[in-house]
């Protein structure tokens, strides 16, 4: 069976920067089993797999080369980049995922693509891990923590740009993953992700933990309305605003190849 799969490098309106995710719609669902090995063949960071409803709803799924992902941001950016390529006519569409539930994505005028999250504000941590400190090679000044992921958060931007993860420690964090971050100098804020327990040492650009970043730095700088730089080798820019219990996160995407899996 021939099934079609496009990469997308999300986030970025350059080819080769970003995140790349492979994006597979098809008319039903495949075996959760099939699913995973073509995410590990892929090798990207997640491989998504939607099936659209009767109401033109798309039920979504993100998938790392290891295990299945509760939510993904690039890999829904990319996924929407596909359907709004194929279908010129629209101007938004509705995805659905359990752990996130409805979420709208709108193509903007200017070439964005926003879409609408639930708000997982991060929120300080008492007990901070062992691992978690030792697996950074420096020191925070704060750590906070949402359901996806500890967040490290450092007074400057060198600090996120020089920080070395030790990813055997940060592992045992699972399931939890990794972010550090700061204020930026031409950015309102940057970051880096680490998440080997659940997919790779780092990851390029991660659009879901900006939905923890957004709301905490906000809050630190009182305005709604935020730009924000992910500083892996890949880099990617995200446009984010706080909107009550909900982020709208846009960016920008590429097409970097199209074609068939044969399964």
């Amino acid at each position: 069976m021939k099934i079609k799969i496009n990469v997308v490098d999300a986030f970025t309106n350059v080819r080769f920067k970003g995140n790349p995710a492979a994006v597979v719609i098809t008319g039903k669902w495949l075996s959760d089993e099939k699913m995973q090995e073509i995410a590990a063949e892929n090798n990207l960071s997640e491989t998504a797999f939607l099936v659209e409803d009767d109401n033109g709803v798309f039920a979504i799924r993100w998938f790392s080369p290891l295990t299945e992902i509760d939510f993904c941001g690039h890999a829904t950016l990319a996924s929407a980049f596909v359907i709004f390529s194929e279908n010129y006519q629209l101007p938004h569409i509705s995805l659905f995922a359990k752990s996130v539930g409805t979420m709208k994505v709108v193509k903007k005028d200017d070439g964005f693509i926003q879409m609408d999250f639930p708000n997982r504000m991060p929120h300080p941590v008492n007990d901070v891990p062992e691992a978690l400190l030792q697996g950074l090679s420096i020191k925070p000044k704060n750590i906070l923590k949402n359901n996806q992921a500890y967040f490290a958060v450092y007074s400057n931007e060198d600090d996120v740009l020089s920080v070395i993860q030790d990813c055997e420690q940060l592992k045992t964090l699972a399931p939890y993953d990794v972010v550090v971050t700061a204020p930026g100098t031409q950015f309102d804020f940057v970051s880096r992700y680490f998440w080997p327990a659940n997919g790779g040492d780092e990851d390029p650009v991660t659009g879901s933990i900006h939905t923890g970043l957004a709301p905490y730095w906000a809050k630190v700088f009182g305005r709604s309305k935020l730009m924000a730089y992910q500083a892996s080798k890949r880099g990617g820019t995200l446009k984010c605003e706080v909107a009550g219990d909900r982020v709208l996160i846009s960016g920008q995407a590429v097409s970097y190849l199209e074609g068939y899996i044969n399964i």
